[in-house]
C-alpha cells in the first residue's frame, strides 16, 4: 500500500503504509517496521517530530479540511 497521511483536526499527522523518514540532512529515522506514525503539529511534543499527546493538555485547536 503507498504512504497514506491524514492531517487530524486539533491534533496529528498520521502516516500510515510504505514510507521511510527523513530529517533535512538526509538521515534516515529508524521506524523499526512501523507501518503507522504520527507526526507532531502542536510544536510542544517532547518527542519530535513525532506526537506524544502533547496537543491534547495544550487545547491545540487546528482545524484542516481538502479543498
Amino acid at each position: 500500500m503507498a504512504a497514506k497521511i491524514t492531517v487530524k483536526n486539533h491534533g496529528s499527522i498520521q502516516v500510515e503504509g510504505d514510507f521511510e523518514l527523513f530529517d533535512q540532512d538526509g538521515k534516515k529515522f529508524d521506524l523499526s517496521g512501523k507501518q503507522t506514525i504520527w507526526l507532531c503539529r502542536c510544536g510542544r511534543s517532547k518527542n519530535k517530530p513525532f506526537c506524544d499527546g502533547t496537543h491534547k493538555a495544550q487545547n491545540f485547536q487546528s482545524e484542516i479540511h481538502a479543498q
